[in-house]
């Protein structure tokens, strides 16, 4: 079920893009954002993952510079069913993580300096058991494709009025000033919805792997708890990731409510309870997820 939602959802994005295309320049602006599409969502399939890790600073730790952290990724790899993937560590002070790569064997893990400094043994082993789980799902991909494709609609938004003048834009000046509007609120409620679907099939695969549904749900009431008061500069110049971390990394005040990235924590850490519940006690059975 969450995949043919995923699906669907990127195919909404897709066409949306396309009638942009069309709606500014008629058949010929349909074909540009086609191509414009299909170029950009080959570049980021192969370059997304050091594009991310560049953008946020982040520095490749081994086992010999960080034995504990490596190690624990290995074993909770090995648990997974899955290649070690590269580790990384942000050189920020919020508590974080993300997990990037186009698929398992091209994968990285990155957490953040405050992450390793809150969290405790067990809660670090969800948050990373967590971004194995997006791995493991192959969302990765999937969001990196997400956030190309928002990226690229905001970009035909921001050149909507020089379309416009065109004589092929069968739109007229009106519509193509709602496109400029409308497009990239579109595109972000579509790129919401695939990010809240696939952080709450990461969390239950987390659990899964880790063994133990409370680690991920302490540190996920952690992690929110703190890093609210932690500006993540990096992230906040680059908000179009935000959707890659654990808990959504940016400072939007009131307006985070309406636009936010993610699944409430609260309700996370509720399905995470009822999971724990469920593998512990009599009558287990596929609990809150379905």
């Amino acid at each position: 079920m969450n995949f043919a939602r995923t699906a669907l959802l990127l195919a909404a994005l897709t066409g949306l893009f396309l009638a942009i295309g069309y709606l500014l320049a008629g058949e010929g602006g349909l074909l540009i954002a086609f191509l414009i599409a299909l170029g950009m969502n080959g570049w980021a399939y192969w370059n997304s993952d050091q594009a991310v890790l560049r953008m946020h600073n982040a520095r490749p730790v081994t086992r010999a510079s960080a034995p504990e952290l490596v190690g624990l990724v290995e074993q909770l790899a090995e648990r997974a069913g899955l290649p070690t993937p590269k580790v990384y560590v942000l050189e920020t002070n919020q508590p974080n993580a993300f997990a990037t790569g186009r698929n398992p064997e091209n994968s990285a893990v990155a957490v953040t300096r405050g992450l390793l400094q809150a969290c405790d043994g067990e809660e670090l082993a969800g948050v990373i058991a967590h971004e194995l789980g997006h791995i493991r799902n192959r969302d990765t991909l999937t969001m990196t494709i997400t956030a190309t494709l928002a990226g690229a609609i905001g970009f035909l938004s921001q050149f909507a009025f020089f379309f416009g003048r065109d004589s092929r834009n069968p739109m007229g000046a009106l519509g193509t000033i709602l496109v400029m509007i409308l497009a990239p609120l579109a595109a972000m409620l579509v790129q919401m919805a695939i990010s809240r679907t696939r952080e709450y099939s990461a969390d239950r695969a987390g659990a899964e792997i880790a063994g133990h549904p409370l680690w991920l749900a302490r540190a996920l009431q952690r992690i929110e708890q703190l890093a609210g008061g932690v500006l993540n500069e990096p992230a906040e110049r680059n908000p179009a990731s935000a959707h890659l971390f654990i808990i959504n990394p940016l400072h939007m005040g009131g307006v985070d409510n309406l636009f936010r990235t993610h699944p409430p924590t609260a309700e996370r850490v509720r399905r995470l309870r009822e999971l724990a519940g469920a593998t512990t006690g009599p009558g287990s059975g596929s609990g809150p997820w379905g």
